[in-house]
């Protein structure tokens, strides 16, 4: 029974680290309609940025990580929504799904030119001493990951549920031409998500980051499964994407412990076909209709 909690405690750890990245899926999907497939590298690159200010300009880690939230924001969030989103957007989905391919493409590949393709040491943010709980010995790191990434989570919802503002976006993500007929700013309320967005994968970044090291690869993965973890829960809403991760993380643990861990991989795209085919929207996500 121990084991089987110890397990639990840190797939759920480590999927509400899947989740955090996938609500970006969902809050990039509900204010432009497209899928920004660079996500993944949205979460590796504030690593590097951390480390930028770390060894670049002899910051303090906890200037350093100020520093690494505050551009991400600038570059993932503001720069992302000005430079790409509103020139290729009016375009159509397509092109703009190609170009956020291209994005996480030059993202990667710069990063690896202008560190190494060697992982790089990461500061741990959080303490990792192991303690016990009823018997099962997780790393506090764990604990912490989780409570920190579910705080985030609600915090989020009760931002966008309680608050005008969030409000305001919700409308927006519904429907833009009745939310501008009824007063609200579209525009103020779309770049609220994408710096949202931002913020959500600098703190997915400093989270996971100390467990796996900075590479320069570590946004494949980790936007593969969070992209699936979106479509499992419902990739239409924020508490599916949580759903999705959750699920995501205590599976892959519970698979790699009793059964084997050669074929873990697999598991995410096996969930996400049996999802397809039993309910195409996601766990929590509602039916969308489009005009075509």
């Amino acid at each position: 029974m121990s084991q089987f909690l110890q397990i639990l405690l840190s797939g759920l750890a480590t999927g509400s680290i899947y989740a955090l990245v996938a609500i970006g899926f969902a809050l990039v999907w509900q204010a432009a309609q497209t899928i920004n497939f660079a996500q993944g590298e949205f979460v590796m690159l504030p690593a590097f940025l951390v480390l930028v200010g770390l060894n670049y300009f002899d910051l303090p880690l906890w200037g350093a990580l100020l520093f690494g939230l505050g551009m991400s924001i600038l570059i993932l969030g503001a720069a992302f929504k000005k430079l790409v989103v509103e020139p290729i957007l009016p375009h159509g989905g397509i092109t703009l799904v190609i170009a956020t391919i291209a994005l996480g493409i030059l993202i990667r590949e710069s990063v690896k030119e202008f560190y190494s393709a060697e992982g790089q040491p990461y500061p741990s943010v959080l303490p990792s001493d192991p303690i016990n709980i009823f018997g099962a010995v997780v790393s506090l790191q764990d604990i912490l990951n989780l409570v920190l990434s579910l705080g985030i989570v609600v915090l989020l919802t009760l931002f966008l549920n309680r608050t005008r503002t969030g409000r305001c976006m919700q409308a927006t993500a519904q429907n833009p031409a009745v939310a501008e007929i009824l007063g609200v700013d579209v525009k103020r309320m779309v770049l609220y998500t994408f710096l949202i967005n931002a913020a959500l994968a600098a703190l997915a970044s400093f989270l996971i980051t100390p467990v796996y090291l900075a590479k320069f690869s570590n946004g494949e993965t980790l936007g593969l499964i969070a992209f699936i973890a979106a479509i499992v829960g419902g990739f239409n809403q924020i508490r599916g994407a949580l759903v999705g991760g959750l699920l995501i993380g205590v599976l892959d643990n519970l698979v790699a412990t009793y059964i084997t861990a050669e074929y873990r991989a697999a598991l995410p795209l096996i969930l996400l076909i049996l999802i397809i085919l039993v309910r195409p929207q996601g766990i929590l996500g509602t039916p969308e209709g489009r005009a075509v």
